[in-house]
């Protein structure tokens, strides 16, 4: 299958991909972002009935690019999205 080409953005919209995809779509994700740049990063993984939000934030704790996250403020999605920090690109203070 020819992977799919998503811009690299400081938001990413998960109602779009499979659950099985969702773990190496992150962190590919976050590589893309930390090479642009880009060091926090909004994760709209929907309210629901919360499965994708704790799919994501189980990915988001072992991941090695995140250096915190949390639940994003109402006018940002509220419960429905995490904000992520990266961590700085190796070899960077930050």
């Amino acid at each position: 299958m020819e992977p799919i080409r998503i811009p690299i953005e400081d938001v990413l919209d998960l109602h779009t991909f499979r659950p099985q995809d969702i773990a190496d779509l992150l962190e590919d994700y976050f590589d893309e972002c930390i090479k642009a740049g880009i060091q926090s990063v909004r994760v709209i993984h929907g309210k629901g009935k919360g499965i994708q939000k704790r799919q994501v934030h189980r990915i988001l704790q072992k991941s090695p690019r995140v250096k915190s996250f949390k639940d994003a403020p109402p006018e940002a999605g509220g419960w429905g999205a995490t904000l992520v920090e990266l961590k700085p690109p190796v070899g960077e203070i930050g």
